[in-house]
């Protein structure tokens, strides 16, 4: 196996004897640049569509008065934890995962493991709220509501649970060397436990037998029985007499709601089973981290839980009319900005290479006179009394005569 060394500035220190037999001669996991570009355009794809989503998310609620509710809070909630992920770990990850090398140091290691955890848990503790607030409107509609104040208690309570959970990744994160014999290294950022390194730790397979446990199986039996509950009272029960217009609208606006949720919780349940399959196989059979296809193996199960933060704007822009009105709203604004900027660089060339502005709106113009062939027309503008101004054509000298002419006539 490996030759392991620690870095100067690593704090494990009680660990360096840590040391493997066989030396591998040559860094094996570096792919081939072809591998390495589809690679890259395929999480590329993912971060951008991920954190511009998102953005468009938070901003469409926070700059819109009447998108500010309950709900929307939770998601903005949930977009902010999703652009972490896309921004603040896929891209570093990623660059790891390339070539299995941490070229960012012994401190990001440890904040970029901690970011992983305390996003995802932010995301599926936001999911959570968002349900029962939804199972409270709906079973209980004679309740009050969430204030405010109340929402931002609930979302701090999410980021400080999130943080706990993920404390182990601040405390245990680290990265050491590798060494070939043909001089080369790679430097690996991984958790060292207090029972030994990773893959080999019993503390590390509790660890994630409890990520699984409150960050997926948790959470997702406690949305399934809170939608099917709102599903059987919204699409199952009959109401007595007649509905009035104003009631059936507000039916089928809670409908839409609970739908488009139901949606974002499938969504997270597919993307993230396989990442929490890998690891615990892994711990059982860890033969398969040294298999010949585990490297794409594991990107691709790593993009699909990671690709889980650009598929909520885009279900919210498909299933919810007001969402999909304020990313038409910005895409709009993004194409008259490009318009604005090409014209006015066009002016800017125009007045550049010309002599005449493009605000004289009959300059160069052609006519034709008692058969003669075109002439120009210049331009000037005149200003009336100060109150306006009006473009007189100004008439070559052959011309003028020939107006006279005809005035005397």
């Amino acid at each position: 196996m490996a030759n392991w060394t620690f870095l100067e500035n690593s704090t494990s220190e009680n660990i360096s004897d840590i040391l493997m037999e066989d030396i591998p001669h040559e860094n094996v996991f570096i792919l081939p640049w072809w591998k390495q570009t589809l690679w890259s355009l395929v999480f590329g794809g993912m971060v951008l569509v991920a954190t511009g989503g998102n953005l468009i998310v938070i901003w469409i609620v926070l700059a819109h008065k009447q998108m500010r509710t309950v709900t929307n809070y939770f998601l903005v909630n949930l977009s902010l934890a999703d652009t972490m992920v896309s921004t603040l770990n896929v891209i570093f990850n990623f660059t790891y995962m390339l070539n299995t090398d941490w070229p960012f140091g012994w401190a990001y290691c440890k904040i970029s493991n901690f970011i992983a955890i305390v996003s995802v848990s932010a995301s599926v503790f936001t999911l959570m709220a968002i349900s029962i607030d939804r199972y409270m409107a709906i079973m209980h509609p004679l309740k009050p509501r969430m204030s405010r104040m109340t929402t931002l208690i609930i979302t701090l309570c999410i980021w400080v649970a999130g943080s706990l959970l993920s404390l182990p990744n601040l405390l245990y994160s680290t990265t050491i060397t590798e060494m070939f014999s043909n001089g080369d290294y790679r430097i690996i950022c991984f958790m060292v436990w207090p029972d030994g390194y990773s893959n080999v730790s019993y503390t590390e397979y509790i660890y994630n037998v409890v990520i699984l446990v409150l960050t997926y199986m948790l959470p997702i039996t406690s949305m399934t029985y809170t939608y099917f509950r709102v599903g059987r009272e919204l699409w199952g029960s009959q109401s007595i007499g007649e509905c009035t217009e104003k009631q059936l609208e507000a039916v089928r606006s809670k409908r839409k709601i609970v739908k488009m949720m139901i949606v974002v919780v499938f969504i997270f349940a597919v993307c993230w089973l396989p990442y929490h399959i890998y690891f615990l196989l892994a711990h059982h059979h860890p033969e398969i981290i040294s298999s010949d296809y585990v490297q794409h193996i594991y990107l691709a199960i790593y993009w699909l839980a990671m690709s889980n933060s650009m598929y909520n704007p885009i279900i919210y822009c498909w299933m919810n009319s007001r969402f999909r009105q304020g990313f038409k709203k910005v895409f709009l604004m993004c194409f008259c900005a490009k318009k604005t900027n090409s014209m006015r660089l066009y002016e800017q060339r125009h007045h550049a290479t010309g002599h005449y502005s493009c605000s004289e709106p009959y300059a160069y113009t052609k006519v034709t006179f008692n058969g003669n062939a075109n002439v120009t027309l210049h331009t000037v503008t005149e200003t009336l009394n100060g109150s306006g101004s009006f473009s007189t054509p100004i008439l070559p000298p052959k011309l003028v005569d020939k107006k006279e002419e005809l005035s005397n006539v």
